[in-house]
């Protein structure tokens, strides 16, 4: 046990002082706590492009109908020629010539559109939006149909479904479908690229020490098993360093950018925290929700809907013995081959359950009970990605339970079986492996 530690330490110290890893520690929080603020800071930038369009309305039917926008700004051409106004654009201010032919309600494909850049896509959408409503009203009215609008709007109504979960216990909680699919999307496919990530290092490493040799010199004091042991151990333990580095410097790096680029945000959303307590503090019909303040209500529920002690616990676990499973696999793989090129015959073997939890887990965040999703994320080779997709759903704790004893167990038995391909592919050098050899490898006492 004392040569397995070492051997850990070595691992461990070894790749959390390269260069590589000092970097990636310290770039994956940038890129994640950008990923998060830039597309609030750039919802909150203004621009001042305004887009001015000439309109030539041959049908005479669209005049002043098509709504201008804060981007949009319509000019409506009277008695000019199309072929001349595309001549000319150039020396005009106008962005784009709309052109609407005559007889439109029969012709729908015969709107144009002419400018020197590509039209913005929210541009046409919102030209067609409005023709299309203007045609139907007269189409309406054509068959005895008036205020529309008033019509419409008198018989639009809005439906918003809470979903709440009944305990065995009869006690009931809130659920957010919406919420609980984005957290379950995001775990699963973090546990996805993380085993793929951390389980070619391992694979790499051992392909290295096999091809310097060095591992004969390492081999001569320990035993083959002891030294995969600590090699992907070692691995895990950095992997588990960088990720919780990754997740302590991101929340750091969101909570300045926040206070930085979005000061007038964040202290809006404290205030409609206040709100929020001082609202629940008050009793009678008297009390007016604004609409601010009952989303950030609807978002602290939604926050607190969210049971973090068991989400995060299961992801550490999960990552862990995800990566532990399949890191043995990998290093039994770079024992047997001298390049990453031989690596690509045996790989597939490994990666197509880990395909295979990707496809599921699409149907177990629609369906996180059902029988598909609950033995794939009970099978230890698909349990770390499916099961994690299953967790913000709610799994009963025995099924969770039985799940990581069964991804021990397989880690235990994958641990013995690679150990066993270790120790003799990990000496021998320019052999051509097939998978005849290697069973014959499983096979050796």
């Amino acid at each position: 046990m004392n040569k397995i530690s070492i051997i850990i330490r070595r691992e461990y110290l070894t790749r959390i002082r390269k260069r590589s890893f000092i970097v990636m520690t310290l770039l994956g929080p940038v890129l994640f706590a950008a990923m998060l603020v830039l597309p609030m800071w750039f919802a909150t930038m203004e621009t001042e492009d305004v887009k001015q369009i000439a309109v030539i309305d041959s049908s005479q039917l669209f005049i002043n109908k098509i709504p201008e926008t804060a981007k949009f700004k319509f000019t409506y051409a009277a008695d000019v020629k199309l072929e001349d106004f595309k001549k000319n654009l150039a020396q005009t201010e106008y962005f784009g010539i709309l052109y609407i032919p005559p007889y439109i309600a029969y012709t729908p494909r015969g709107v144009e559109f002419y400018s020197y850049r590509q039209a913005p896509a929210n541009l046409t959408m919102h030209i067609a939006n409005a023709i299309e409503k203007e045609i139907e009203t007269d189409k309406l009215k054509a068959h005895h149909i008036e205020n529309l609008d008033d019509i419409l709007k008198s018989v639009k109504t809005h439906i918003d479904i809470r979903t709440f979960k009944i305990s065995e216990s009869g006690a009931e909680k809130e659920s957010h479908s919406f919420l609980n699919m984005g957290v379950a999307y995001a775990s699963a496919l973090l546990i996805y690229m993380f085993i793929f990530l951390f389980g070619s290092q391992v694979m790499r490493g051992v392909i290295e020490e096999k091809t310097s040799r060095i591992v004969e010199v390492i081999i001569s004091s320990v035993k083959p098993f002891q030294l995969l042991m600590g090699k992907v151990i070692g691995v895990a333990l950095t992997g588990l360093t960088q990720f919780l580095a990754w997740i302590a410097l991101t929340l750091v790096l969101v909570a300045l950018a926040q206070n930085i680029f979005l000061p007038d945000l964040t202290r809006e959303a404290l205030q409609q925290a206040n709100n929020v307590q001082v609202i629940g503090s008050l009793a009678g019909d008297s009390v007016q929700y604004s609409a601010t303040t009952e989303k950030a209500r609807e978002m602290l529920q939604m926050i607190q809907s969210i049971n973090f002690g068991v989400l995060i616990g299961s992801f550490l676990f999960f990552f862990v013995g995800g990566y532990l499973l399949y890191g043995s696999l990998f290093a039994a793989i770079g024992s047997a081959v001298d390049t990453d090129a031989d690596t690509q015959q045996f790989m597939l073997p490994i990666t197509i359950p880990l395909i295979i939890a990707i496809m599921v887990m699409i149907n177990a965040m629609q369906n996180p009970d059902g029988p598909l999703a609950f033995w794939f994320s009970i099978i230890p080779l698909t349990s770390p990605v499916v099961m994690m997709a299953r967790i913000p759903f709610g799994v009963p704790y025995g099924e969770l339970a039985l799940s990581m004893v069964l991804l021990i167990l397989a880690f235990m038995g994958a641990i013995w079986l690679s150990a066993k391909i270790y120790r003799t592919g990990i000496l021998i050098y320019g052999k051509k492996m097939t998978y005849r050899e290697l069973w014959k490898w499983l096979m050796y006492r």
